[in-house]
């Protein structure tokens, strides 16, 4: 077997490790900027892995009406996120598992595990859980489709709606300023913020009942299930911050006829947009006051009409 032939499997087997290991250190990091903005004493950077490992070793403990749906949720969310994981170009854009897969069925993955979490915290019939899961999926059926605009867009000047793709044409084009791309940039960093719980729509630090929805779904998980519930939540983040990359930053992925070099100059430029995106979440975080649940549909109206927006501005004046 040629190098040329093994060399997409590699960069394949690496990004989904990367992803993996990767996941829970970026929330380590934005956990760290976060308390230093707020003149706190920040966390061990490790300290999701520490977490992560001591839920693993506890011994789990069911609901009494827990069924096998509440079991099997934690395990197709986190293998869900690792599908995601294998088709986004985080270092490379030669990914053998993306031809299986376009942006368009990405977002279905991503839908796929909202269901699964929702459906686990309805299942054990407590009153939080269910009021997290109507949240939850409000949220979904307002941030989904804004993240097809913003991916639309980038189809319609790239012609194509694989990721890989996507990447790899705006990665190559000639440096120009796209207005149609910075309005979808700003609907792109709206539906992050919602999607993975973040400041201003959830407070992912917050224990408060009445204002919580991440929190609220996983309040009846205990030991590996919440092992792999906060460890899918890490790679849902690390997931949207690499689709960001590959819309809006594509610069120093590895295109389909990089050399083994430049993809080894990948991992620092990499690491680098990771330290950049993690201070300017929590710069986010930290300037920004926590939403009404009910001015959440605002918020998201605001990232769909950026979005369409941006496709306007590109259809009418082709920038």
């Amino acid at each position: 077997m040629s190098a040329a032939a093994i060399m997409p499997w590699l960069n394949q087997l690496v990004a989904v490790l990367l992803a993996l290991l990767a996941a829970p250190l970026f929330v380590g990091w934005v956990n760290q900027c976060r308390a230093w903005l707020g003149n706190r004493t920040a966390p061990p950077l490790w300290q999701p892995y520490l977490a992560i490992r001591k839920l693993f070793i506890k011994e789990a403990v069911l609901a009494e009406h827990a069924s096998s749906l509440f079991r099997f949720a934690p395990y197709a969310v986190f293998g869900t996120m690792i599908c995601a994981a294998a088709i986004i170009p985080s270092l490379a854009t030669s990914l053998p598992f993306s031809n299986a897969a376009d942006a368009i069925a990405l977002v279905g993955l991503l839908a796929t595990a909202r269901v699964f979490i929702s459906l686990a915290a309805m299942d054990v019939g407590t009153a939080f859980g269910t009021l997290g899961a109507r949240r939850e999926m409000m949220v979904g059926f307002l941030a989904e489709p804004a993240l097809l605009m913003v991916i639309f867009l980038a189809s319609l000047i790239s012609s194509s709606t694989a990721l890989p793709a996507i990447s790899d044409s705006l990665a190559t084009q000639q440096l120009a300023l796209h207005p149609s791309l910075a309005f979808t940039a700003v609907a792109f960093l709206l539906v992050l913020l919602a999607e993975n719980a973040r400041i201003p729509v959830d407070n992912p630090a917050t224990h408060l009942e009445l204002t919580m929805i991440h929190e609220a779904l996983l309040l009846e998980y205990s030991a590996r299930h919440l092992a792999l519930m906060e460890w899918a939540a890490a790679l849902k983040l690390f997931n949207y911050t690499c689709i960001g990359f590959a819309l809006f930053a594509p610069w120093g992925i590895g295109t389909a006829a990089a050399s083994p070099l430049s993809l080894l100059a990948a991992w620092p430029i990499l690491a680098l947009k990771l330290l950049l995106a993690g201070v300017g979440l929590a710069l986010i975080e930290t300037l920004s006051a926590k939403l009404r649940v009910f001015r959440a549909p605002e918020f998201l109206a605001t990232a769909f009409l950026f979005a369409v927006l941006g496709i306007l501005v590109h259809l009418l004046l082709g920038a």
